[in-house]
Protein backbone atom coordinates (compact mmCIF):
# COMPACT_ATOMS: atom_id res chain seq x y z
CA UNK A 1 0.00 0.00 0.00
CA UNK A 2 1.41 3.25 -1.39
CA UNK A 3 1.27 6.43 1.29
CA UNK A 4 1.12 9.90 0.27
CA UNK A 5 2.02 12.57 1.36
CA UNK A 6 1.94 16.38 1.49
CA UNK A 7 5.09 18.67 1.20
CA UNK A 8 5.08 22.43 1.47
CA UNK A 9 9.04 22.80 0.59
CA UNK A 10 9.03 26.67 1.28
CA UNK A 11 12.18 28.13 -0.06
CA UNK A 12 14.06 30.81 -1.99
CA UNK A 13 15.56 30.22 -5.39
CA UNK A 14 18.62 32.84 -3.63
CA UNK A 15 19.09 30.23 -0.87
CA UNK A 16 22.10 27.40 -1.58
CA UNK A 17 21.16 25.39 0.71
CA UNK A 18 17.53 24.91 -0.26
CA UNK A 19 18.91 23.25 -3.42
CA UNK A 20 20.80 20.64 -1.71
CA UNK A 21 17.46 19.85 0.36
CA UNK A 22 15.65 19.85 -2.62
CA UNK A 23 18.13 17.19 -3.71
CA UNK A 24 18.32 15.22 -0.22
CA UNK A 25 14.52 15.58 -0.41
CA UNK A 26 14.07 13.97 -3.80
CA UNK A 27 16.87 11.55 -3.36
CA UNK A 28 14.91 10.49 0.35
CA UNK A 29 11.51 10.06 -1.81
CA UNK A 30 13.91 7.92 -4.87
CA UNK A 31 14.62 5.14 -1.66
CA UNK A 32 10.96 5.24 -0.35
CA UNK A 33 9.39 4.90 -3.57
CA UNK A 34 6.87 2.89 -4.48
CA UNK A 35 6.03 2.85 -0.65
CA UNK A 36 6.20 6.30 0.07
CA UNK A 37 4.97 9.18 -2.61
CA UNK A 38 4.56 12.69 -2.09
CA UNK A 39 2.64 15.77 -3.44
CA UNK A 40 5.16 18.60 -3.54
CA UNK A 41 4.23 22.33 -2.99
CA UNK A 42 6.64 24.83 -3.34
CA UNK A 43 5.86 28.05 -1.03
CA UNK A 44 7.71 31.18 -0.96
CA UNK A 45 9.97 33.15 1.14
CA UNK A 46 11.98 35.81 0.36
CA UNK A 47 15.74 36.17 1.63
CA UNK A 48 16.03 39.56 0.63
CA UNK A 49 12.54 41.21 0.01
CA UNK A 50 14.09 44.34 -0.18
CA UNK A 51 16.62 43.95 -3.09
CA UNK A 52 16.83 46.43 -5.29
CA UNK A 53 16.87 46.17 -9.18
CA UNK A 54 20.58 45.11 -10.09
CA UNK A 55 20.90 43.41 -6.92
CA UNK A 56 24.18 43.36 -4.93
CA UNK A 57 27.52 41.96 -4.95
CA UNK A 58 27.36 38.58 -3.15
CA UNK A 59 30.61 39.33 -0.80
CA UNK A 60 29.22 42.98 0.21
CA UNK A 61 25.65 40.83 0.46
CA UNK A 62 26.90 38.28 3.20
CA UNK A 63 29.61 40.61 5.01
CA UNK A 64 27.41 43.40 6.03
CA UNK A 65 24.82 40.87 6.09
CA UNK A 66 26.62 37.91 8.29
CA UNK A 67 29.68 40.08 9.15
CA UNK A 68 31.69 37.21 7.08
CA UNK A 69 34.65 37.39 5.74
CA UNK A 70 35.55 36.43 2.31
CA UNK A 71 37.75 33.29 3.84
CA UNK A 72 34.77 32.63 5.64
CA UNK A 73 32.59 33.14 2.35
CA UNK A 74 35.20 30.54 0.03
CA UNK A 75 34.87 27.75 2.38
CA UNK A 76 31.19 27.56 3.55
CA UNK A 77 30.70 27.83 -0.84
CA UNK A 78 33.02 25.08 -0.77
CA UNK A 79 31.12 23.14 1.76
CA UNK A 80 27.48 23.87 -0.12
CA UNK A 81 29.28 22.74 -3.14
CA UNK A 82 30.31 19.57 -1.88
CA UNK A 83 27.04 19.03 -0.28
CA UNK A 84 25.41 19.51 -3.56
CA UNK A 85 27.16 17.13 -5.86
CA UNK A 86 26.44 14.52 -3.19
CA UNK A 87 22.76 14.97 -3.75
CA UNK A 88 23.38 15.82 -7.61
CA UNK A 89 22.89 19.34 -7.56
CA UNK A 90 26.40 21.18 -9.15
CA UNK A 91 27.06 24.89 -8.17
CA UNK A 92 28.51 27.34 -9.77
CA UNK A 93 32.55 27.33 -8.16
CA UNK A 94 32.63 31.23 -8.04
CA UNK A 95 29.21 31.68 -6.65
CA UNK A 96 26.42 33.31 -7.66
CA UNK A 97 28.08 36.82 -8.07
CA UNK A 98 25.32 38.99 -7.32
CA UNK A 99 22.28 38.57 -4.79
CA UNK A 100 18.88 39.66 -6.52
CA UNK A 101 15.73 40.22 -5.69
CA UNK A 102 13.53 36.93 -6.45
CA UNK A 103 9.76 38.05 -6.23
CA UNK A 104 9.08 37.80 -9.95
CA UNK A 105 10.83 34.12 -9.71
CA UNK A 106 7.77 33.58 -6.98
CA UNK A 107 5.31 34.74 -8.86
CA UNK A 108 5.67 32.61 -11.71
CA UNK A 109 6.89 29.34 -9.27
CA UNK A 110 2.65 30.47 -8.27
CA UNK A 111 1.38 30.35 -11.36
CA UNK A 112 3.47 26.93 -11.74
CA UNK A 113 1.23 25.31 -8.78
CA UNK A 114 -1.96 26.32 -10.48
CA UNK A 115 -1.19 23.71 -12.34
CA UNK A 116 -1.66 21.04 -9.55
CA UNK A 117 1.10 18.58 -7.48
CA UNK A 118 3.64 17.34 -9.05
CA UNK A 119 2.95 19.96 -12.01
CA UNK A 120 5.23 21.95 -13.60
CA UNK A 121 6.46 23.74 -10.43
CA UNK A 122 8.58 21.25 -9.81
CA UNK A 123 10.57 21.39 -12.89
CA UNK A 124 10.32 25.41 -12.57
CA UNK A 125 11.69 25.54 -9.40
CA UNK A 126 14.54 23.21 -10.63
CA UNK A 127 15.17 25.17 -13.86
CA UNK A 128 15.56 28.94 -11.78
CA UNK A 129 17.64 27.34 -9.25
CA UNK A 130 20.11 25.77 -12.02
CA UNK A 131 19.89 29.15 -13.03
CA UNK A 132 20.84 30.82 -10.08
CA UNK A 133 22.83 28.74 -8.19
CA UNK A 134 24.21 26.80 -11.12
CA UNK A 135 25.33 29.27 -13.72
CA UNK A 136 25.00 32.46 -11.73
CA UNK A 137 22.69 34.12 -14.10
CA UNK A 138 20.88 37.43 -13.31
CA UNK A 139 17.49 35.88 -12.17
CA UNK A 140 15.71 38.99 -12.22
CA UNK A 141 16.29 39.45 -15.65
CA UNK A 142 13.12 38.52 -17.67
CA UNK A 143 14.74 36.75 -20.39
CA UNK A 144 16.13 34.00 -17.69
CA UNK A 145 13.22 33.48 -16.10
CA UNK A 146 11.35 32.81 -19.02
CA UNK A 147 14.16 30.68 -20.19
CA UNK A 148 13.75 28.65 -16.87
CA UNK A 149 10.21 28.93 -18.21
CA UNK A 150 10.30 26.93 -21.41
CA UNK A 151 12.57 24.38 -19.49
CA UNK A 152 9.49 23.53 -17.52
CA UNK A 153 7.81 23.61 -20.83
CA UNK A 154 5.50 25.79 -19.48
CA UNK A 155 3.65 28.78 -21.89
CA UNK A 156 5.51 31.61 -22.82
CA UNK A 157 3.05 34.08 -23.67
CA UNK A 158 1.55 33.27 -20.19
CA UNK A 159 4.77 33.65 -18.56
CA UNK A 160 5.39 37.42 -20.91
CA UNK A 161 1.97 37.77 -19.28
CA UNK A 162 2.21 37.67 -15.38
CA UNK A 163 5.56 39.35 -15.69
CA UNK A 164 4.70 42.17 -17.62
CA UNK A 165 2.08 42.94 -14.90
CA UNK A 166 1.48 42.44 -10.85
CA UNK A 167 0.01 39.33 -11.56
CA UNK A 168 -0.05 36.78 -8.06
CA UNK A 169 1.71 39.58 -6.33
CA UNK A 170 -0.90 39.53 -3.74
CA UNK A 171 -1.42 35.91 -3.24
CA UNK A 172 2.21 35.46 -3.14
CA UNK A 173 2.79 37.56 -0.36
CA UNK A 174 0.23 36.33 1.51
CA UNK A 175 1.57 32.95 1.92
CA UNK A 176 4.47 34.57 2.65
CA UNK A 177 2.89 35.96 5.29
CA UNK A 178 1.32 32.96 6.16
CA UNK A 179 4.57 30.68 6.68
CA UNK A 180 6.46 33.56 8.68
CA UNK A 181 3.18 33.60 10.80
CA UNK A 182 3.39 30.26 11.38
CA UNK A 183 7.24 30.65 12.67
CA UNK A 184 9.08 30.11 9.58
CA UNK A 185 12.08 32.40 10.04
CA UNK A 186 14.63 30.28 7.78
CA UNK A 187 14.90 28.07 4.72
CA UNK A 188 14.50 26.06 3.72
CA UNK A 189 11.83 24.71 6.00
CA UNK A 190 10.24 21.51 4.56
CA UNK A 191 6.50 20.93 6.25
CA UNK A 192 4.96 17.56 6.04
CA UNK A 193 1.27 17.03 6.35
CA UNK A 194 0.68 20.61 7.93
CA UNK A 195 1.89 18.77 10.94
CA UNK A 196 6.13 17.93 10.71
CA UNK A 197 8.70 20.73 10.34
CA UNK A 198 11.88 19.44 9.05
CA UNK A 199 14.62 22.56 9.00
CA UNK A 200 17.78 23.03 7.18
CA UNK A 201 19.27 21.05 4.05
CA UNK A 202 19.75 17.76 5.91
CA UNK A 203 21.79 14.53 4.73
CA UNK A 204 19.20 11.89 2.25
CA UNK A 205 19.30 10.04 5.25
CA UNK A 206 17.97 12.05 7.69
CA UNK A 207 14.88 12.66 5.17
CA UNK A 208 14.21 9.20 4.53
CA UNK A 209 14.20 8.40 8.36
CA UNK A 210 11.63 10.98 8.76
CA UNK A 211 9.63 10.26 5.93
CA UNK A 212 9.31 6.77 6.91
CA UNK A 213 8.26 7.27 10.40
CA UNK A 214 5.74 10.30 9.48
CA UNK A 215 3.96 7.58 6.60
CA UNK A 216 3.66 4.65 9.50
CA UNK A 217 2.37 7.45 11.75
CA UNK A 218 4.90 6.66 13.88
CA UNK A 219 5.42 10.35 14.73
Amino acid sequence: MTTTLKIDFVSDIACPWCAVGLGALEGALARLAPDVRAQIHFQPFELNPNMPAGGQDLGEHLSEKYGSTLEQQSQIRETIRQRGEEVGFHFNREGRGRVYNTFDAHRLLYWAGLEGANGPQHALKKALLEAYQGRAECVESHAVLLNAVRVAGMDIEKAEAILSSDTYAQEVREREQFFQQAGIHSVPAVIINDRHLISGGQPVEVFENALRKIAAGAV
